[in-house]
């Protein structure tokens, strides 16, 4: 079970969860036209400090293939995350950037909302590298970062289609992660606003750590119960 944290803003932070053991370690980067993006030197110092066998995750709410495959040339992540809305990033469009950085993994944001997100995230299958099934607000320009919960049972239904591997997001945190793990068995899950410091977008460590124990144990619970479902 993959486990996943955003957004890492610090160098001491990023240190800390590579000791943890969080698989990847996302950080929201970009020229500052979303709140809390970070510039490329910011991004690249705290990329160093991540230890692995934890990976850096570049997220990308922007939309212009052109700026993220610049950025991603410069930033070298072990993933490219690309949280855009559905309709502002099409599968063509990450054909395209997949084009443009020969042998780069990408992670596609997916916005669970109602049935038609089956539809969406089928079109990226086999396109994207993994699939992040994330809550949404029609409003948004990005996928994500609402701190609330989706219908889990659509979330299952893309699990059991999808040929590459899911990250499950949306409201996950220490107490919720092994249910949801339980309903859904994806490949791995995110969390970020229930890993926060409270009031603040500065990781709570210990809520970090728990929300990593709490995966793998029940990851162990499930292999040992096959009928869990």
């Amino acid at each position: 079970m993959l486990t996943q944290i955003y957004e890492i803003s610090t160098i001491e932070e990023a240190a800390a969860l590579s000791a943890i053991g969080v698989d990847h370690i996302g950080v929201l980067v970009g020229d500052g036209r979303f709140p809390r993006e970070l510039p490329i030197s910011a991004a690249s110092d705290i990329a160093a400090a991540i230890v692995p066998p934890s990976k850096f995750s570049a997220l990308f709410l922007a939309c212009d293939l052109a700026f993220i495959a610049s950025w991603a040339r410069e930033l070298n992540p072990s993933i490219v995350h690309l949280g855009a809305s559905a309709e502002l990033l099409s599968p063509k469009d990450v054909v395209s950037l997949k084009r443009l950085l020969p042998g780069i993994v990408v992670m596609r944001s997916i916005p669970v909302v109602g049935e038609e997100s089956v539809a969406i995230a089928r079109s990226y299958d086999g396109i994207a590298d993994f699939l992040l099934l994330d809550s949404y607000r029609s409003t948004d320009e990005q996928i994500g970062a609402l701190g609330v919960t989706h219908d889990w049972s659509i979330s299952r239904r893309i699990v059991d289609l999808a040929h590459v591997p899911v990250v499950l997001a949306g409201g996950l945190g220490p107490d919720n992660v092994a249910e949801a793990i339980q309903t859904v068995r994806p490949a791995g899950v995110d969390s970020k606003t229930r890993t926060d410091q409270d009031g603040s977008h500065a990781k709570d460590l210990e809520r970090v750590c728990r929300f990593h124990e709490a995966a793998r144990a029940a990851v162990a619970r499930t292999e040992g119960n096959p009928h869990a479902d």
